[in-house]
């Protein structure tokens, strides 16, 4: 009776905004044809907005963030899977607009959080005891909420506070019917579409879904940071939370509770005189520990998942997206760092190919091209978003002209890193990757034995030695110039007003040809469903096909007069 007694005032601590709380459509069972057409009305919607202000050449940048924010209520609505998909790209600011990726930063730690009431029902339900018997103080407000869960802060019977990660309803099932209906529209896209199988959609798609099947069960979460905790043992600056098993299911995680600063909160990180550049050394060689001893490393570090102690102590959360790669042996790692210096091309290559991060093709001179870019403009330069845009057209050029595809588990690699990288960058605008990785080499070098000093050694003579030899100012040019003119960069423009109006009218008329086809499809489509009694695809077709027609007026307009 007493327990009866507890839980009722467990629950009668809820504020009543979250007991009232209405549930989003994703968060309710669903059938698999409610879920497609669920997704499919959602994503024709936006293409549909995108369409008509790409025909009527609306793009100011007032329209751009209130489409930004379309965007982010639309992943919002459509649940967890989209969500994932939704903080990846707020880290790319070389593949969308800023008003884009401003928004999309809301979806790292402001999803809106699921019903407390049944976060507790879920938690005495995988416990098998009621919450007054696991826990002495248990907060019925989440602490934060993610995609995949939500965050409660805790007391055990022992005394120990702790934080109660609990998994949200329905999570398994909807994942499971957006793994069928994304990977349909994965076929339809790879078969449908050449120019999209350069990017090798279906890996990708399926290393997506096995992380984040991974990242729901909490069992192997719990397992990851215990293997991460292992890892950096020696490392007293790295805080990783302590896992309490007896508290822990597939979908409820208890872990000790480590308060921190977030780490983009530079004026509370001010505040405490914590130094910037410290903070960017500590979580660049802790990576670079991660990625090439350990070969285990956290693929979700965006500033929800990362805190700072008052102590300057670097706090991990959120253990569910790991990844595992090849780790490099101790001479394989001082050569790599040295290449990276000496902006050695081939070398970093070879290293990355030993990694099976890159899949080496026939002709490699694509991927050295861009090899070379990167070593040559982000390892000892400030971000400059105007360069990182040329570049982001160069390296589509190349890809227009020589495709390669990289294996999937990269674009997660990748991912991790930028973010990272997109931290650093925040805490400390002159951020120069070489400078931070400087500690973690000077470790290598003190724990080197035998073969692996040597190997450093001769390293080092050979860098003094290449600084040494290196050609004047002048003469760098003219080998760049003389490159770029081997391998065709440099062309020769002769403007022509009769060129320029034929270019014109060519471009125009794809145009109509793209509207036009867009407007029958859309037509035919509209047709199909209305003699199918669904009225309201219908209407949203016809609404297309009508911005379509409306378009090609328009750019008939400017091509006949």
């Amino acid at each position: 009776m007493s327990n009866a007694i507890e839980s009722a005032h467990f629950l009668a601590v809820l504020p009543m905004s979250i007991r009232a709380e209405k549930l989003l459509r994703w968060q309710r069972s669903q059938s698999l044809l409610s879920r497609q057409w669920q997704i499919t009305t959602a994503i024709l919607g936006l293409v549909g907005r995108w369409l008509g202000d790409w025909a009527w050449h609306r793009n100011s940048a007032r329209l751009r963030q209130k489409r930004a924010r379309q965007l982010v209520q639309t992943l919002l609505n459509l649940g967890p899977t989209f969500i994932k998909i939704g903080q990846f790209l707020s880290t790319r600011i070389d593949l969308l607009p800023w008003e884009y990726v401003e928004a999309l930063r809301d979806l790292q730690d402001r999803v809106p959080p699921f019903s407390s009431r049944q976060a507790l029902e879920i938690v005495s339900r995988e416990l098998g005891y009621p919450l007054p018997e696991l826990y002495a103080e248990f907060t019925a407000e989440p602490l934060a909420a993610a995609s995949l869960g939500q965050v409660h802060r805790a007391t055990l019977h022992t005394g120990e506070a702790v934080v109660v990660k609990v998994q949200r309803p329905y999570l398994q099932q909807l994942l499971s019917l957006d793994y069928r209906v994304i990977g349909a529209w994965v076929k339809l896209i790879h078969r449908m579409i050449p120019v999209s199988r350069r990017y090798d959609l279906p890996a990708i798609y399926e290393e997506f879904f096995s992380i984040l099947l991974q990242e729901i069960d909490y069992i192997r979460e719990g397992q990851n940071a215990d293997r991460f905790r292992q890892n950096f043992q020696a490392e007293p600056h790295i805080r990783v939370p302590k896992i309490y098993w007896t508290y822990t299911t597939s979908r409820v995680l208890t872990m000790e509770y480590l308060p921190g600063i977030r780490i983009d909160n530079r004026a509370a990180l001010a505040a405490h005189g914590l130094n910037p550049q410290a903070l960017n050394q500590l979580g660049i060689c802790c990576y670079l520990k991660q990625l090439l001893i350990d070969g285990f490393f956290h693929a979700d570090p965006h500033p929800g998942n990362l805190a700072v102690t008052t102590t300057g102590d670097l706090i991990f959360y959120d253990y569910g997206m790991m990844t595992e790669v090849a780790a490099l042996n101790q001479e394989q790692m001082v050569a790599t760092f040295f290449a990276v210096l000496q902006k050695d091309t081939q070398q970093v290559i070879v290293t990355l190919t030993q990694l099976g991060l890159i899949e080496p093709v026939a002709d490699m001179s694509t991927v050295e091209r861009i090899m070379q870019v990167i070593l040559t403009e982000f390892t000892e330069r400030p971000l400059d978003v105007e360069f990182f845009s040329q570049m982001r057209q160069d390296v589509y050029l190349l890809f227009q002209q020589q495709p390669f595809r990289l294996p999937a588990k990269l674009t997660y690699i990748l991912k991790s890193l930028t973010t990272l990288d997109g931290i650093a960058r925040t805490l400390d605008a002159n951020y120069n990757l070489v400078a931070a990785a400087q500690p973690f080499v000077k470790q290598l070098a003190l724990s080197s034995r035998g073969r692996g000093w040597r190997a450093l050694t001769q390293q080092t003579q050979s860098f003094i030695q290449r600084k040494l030899n290196q050609p004047s100012h002048t003469e760098i040019l003219l080998q760049n110039f003389q490159a770029r003119l081997e391998r065709g960069d440099i062309k020769v423009r002769v403007k022509a007003p009769e060129t320029e109006i034929m270019l014109r009218r060519v471009y125009l008329t794809l145009q109509c040809l793209l509207l036009t086809s867009v407007a029958g499809f859309t037509l035919l489509g509209g047709i199909l469903l209305l003699l199918g009694d669904y009225w309201g695809g219908a209407i949203f077709l016809f609404m297309v096909t009508a911005l379509a027609v409306l378009g090609l007026g328009r750019l008939a307009w400017r091509l006949l007069f």
